[in-house]
């Protein structure tokens, strides 16, 4: 297994580095439309399998994890991810405000040079519209029209005449007013929005709700392993998307050496928040390594370099980070996709960086109240733009914002396919570090629901042994289930009593009791093999040693409690003696006890 893992790596980066340098080969022939869409035609297959699985991906994802989960510790782990991506956004933020006015790329000479003809089409849109407009998408109207449409603010141009009583003369005067439109792009916000409240109200239905709990739990399994079977496709279509990409560059050379200084600024600022603030804030919080754990995310920083989407990334990011990271799974399935929609830590440096630059092109000086409102502006507008093609319409509305032209941001698509997929990788990785930190702040409060589950099925069961409605015949199925008590109850005694109900709450909590203080130790088992142990911290492991905790507590207890009992047993030897003689070969025969029998712990 480990070596397919490593297989996989290494084919997802070849295909990323011959992709470059093919692409570059392959541009001084200047092939026809047709060939270049014969290149990309495995890419854009690609990318609509992947844009195929988003969806299901989300629901069940983050439905099946908060369904494990309680609602305090759901709680608290949206908590911990709200104020970690704005923190985080924020920061990167100032990284790219502090280095563009270091480097300072931007010259007025730079305009004559790269003179281009016509310009974005300009927009009204303020960051009060953009800002309404994610609350909108929030709550949904519709949860099915959340699949395909979202909400999005437009404004439409009225013309309107007034006349100048004074110089008896008409002046036309246009105006823009407001209007609410859907457009065609997945509300992946909403969906979580809903998705996050219908796994919640699941967690604390608990009992009741276990038959959709485990559906959803299912429905993950299989979309997960639907994912890992298509992961073999990822280095085919990323090859082919990165070929065509750079062969579609137009005028790469010139605009190369113009925008030098702009895209080493970029690239500096996004090395210099994944390199060093995201690594010293999850050192600063876990006490661990963070280049171990860069290494461990390689491959899903290679795919978004390659698709340049944190959306199509997705699959591959839960597998680097359950797998090779052993974060548990419920932190990923929250964690992962909130932050694909909202965490946009590259995105907000590079806005930060070209609003400024194009500042600097018009010799434009900025005050103190300016560089404050575009750390704010870009922080809230790059929330949710990841389903925007370059985010030129949230840097369009920070320029607006702080009164900058911005016929001039047209000069800065020419490098943007560089930018776009740098600055993708820095956004999967700071999604990475945010779910390691998360899940280092609550595994504490997820293996005490770890715990309370185990004593919940053991609960559950003994309460099922003890209800005299259930037929206690000698067949398979009811033996079954016998053994799967005994085997959760390990050490606690099930013995058979006359007529007396299972003092349940009293019981399970002499467990829960023990539990957190005297944990036995683990037994000495043969040496593991590498995929064991890679394994070893899996929640299927950790469950597994709370069952042998379980038992060996219940051992425990049964050994006080005869100990206790010894005077009396010690009486009473002779006559017991005698029954257990005679009614030995009966019970041997009998697997299940009598209809009117109640077990007890």
């Amino acid at each position: 297994m480990a070596k397919k893992k490593d297989l996989l790596l290494v084919l997802t980066i070849e295909s990323v580095v011959i992709g470059v340098v093919l692409g570059f080969v392959i541009r001084p022939f200047e092939p026809s439309n047709d060939v270049i869409s014969l290149i990309g035609f495995p890419g854009e297959i690609f990318m609509q399998i992947v844009e195929m699985m988003i969806l299901p991906l989300i629901i069940s994802s983050v439905i099946s994890a908060l369904a494990q989960v309680r609602a305090r510790d759901a709680q608290k782990m949206g908590t911990i991810t709200v104020l970690y991506y704005l923190t985080t956004t924020l920061l990167s933020t100032i990284t790219g405000i502090v280095l563009v006015y270091s480097i300072h790329p931007g010259t007025p000479e730079l305009i004559h040079a790269l003179k281009k003809d016509g310009a974005l089409e300009d927009t009204a849109l303020s960051t009060l519209d953009t800002f309404l407009d994610q609350l909108r998408n929030m709550f949904p109207e519709n949860i099915i029209q959340a699949t395909f449409q979202q909400v999005q603010t437009y404004y439409v141009a009225q013309k309107s005449y007034i006349r100048n009583s004074t110089s008896n003369s008409t002046e036309l005067v246009e105006t823009y007013k407001p209007h609410l439109t859907y457009t065609y792009e997945m509300n992946v916000l909403g969906l979580i929005v809903f998705c996050s409240g219908f796994g919640i109200i699941l967690s604390i239905l608990g009992d009741q709700a276990r038959l959709m709990i485990n559906f959803f739990i299912v429905l993950d399994a299989i979309i997960m392993r639907w994912i890992s079977a298509l992961m073999w496709c990822y280095p085919i279509g990323i090859f082919s998307l990165v070929v065509k990409n750079i062969i579609d560059i137009d005028n790469l050379t010139e605009t190369a050496q113009a925008l030098a200084m702009y895209v080493v600024t970029v690239i500096c600022g996004l090395m210099i928040h994944s390199l060093l603030t995201l690594p010293f804030l999850y050192a600063l919080v876990t006490r661990q390594s963070p280049f171990s754990f860069i290494t461990g995310m390689l491959q899903a920083l290679a795919t978004a370099f390659g698709t340049a989407s944190s959306g199509a990334t997705l699959p591959v990011t839960f597998r680097c980070l359950e797998e090779n990271l052993k974060i548990d799974r419920r932190v990923t399935r929250f964690v992962l996709p909130l932050g694909a929609t909202i965490t946009m830590d590259g995105t907000a440096l590079y806005e930060a960086v070209a609003v400024i630059f194009i500042a600097q092109l018009h010799n434009i000086k900025l005050s103190v109240l300016d560089l404050l409102t575009i750390s704010v502006t870009t922080t809230v507008a790059s929330i949710g733009s990841g389903a925007v093609p370059a985010g030129l319409d949230t840097i369009m509305i920070v320029l607006k914002t702080v009164g900058l032209p911005t016929k001039d941001l047209s000069l800065l698509l020419t490098v943007d396919w560089l930018l776009d997929r740098i600055r993708t990788s820095v956004n999967v990785m700071g999604d990475g570090y945010g779910a390691g930190i998360i899940h280092h702040l609550t595994k504490n409060s997820l293996l005490e629901a770890d715990e309370d589950e185990v004593l919940r099925q053991i609960r559950s069961d003994i309460e099922m042994l003890n209800n005299p409605n259930v037929a206690m015949t000698e067949n398979f199925d009811e033996t079954r289930k016998m053994s799967k008590a005994n085997s959760y109850a390990g050490g606690i005694s099930i013995t058979k009593e006359t007529q007396t109900d299972v003092d349940l709450e009293a019981q399970t909590s002499k467990v829960r009791l023990a539990l957190p203080t005297s944990r036995p130790p683990p037994p000495s088992p043969a040496q593991p093999t590498t995929s064991d142990a890679n394994e070893s911290e899996t929640p299927q492991r950790r469950r597994h040693s709370l069952m042998s905790t379980v038992l060996w507590i219940g051992k425990t207890l049964s050994s006080s409690e005869s100990k206790a009992e010894q005077p009396k047993q010690s009486r009473n030897h002779s006559r017991s003696n005698s029954k257990r003689e005679k009614g030995g070969a009966e019970e041997n025969r009998n697997l299940l006890a009598p209809a009117n029998t109640t077990f007890t712990v």
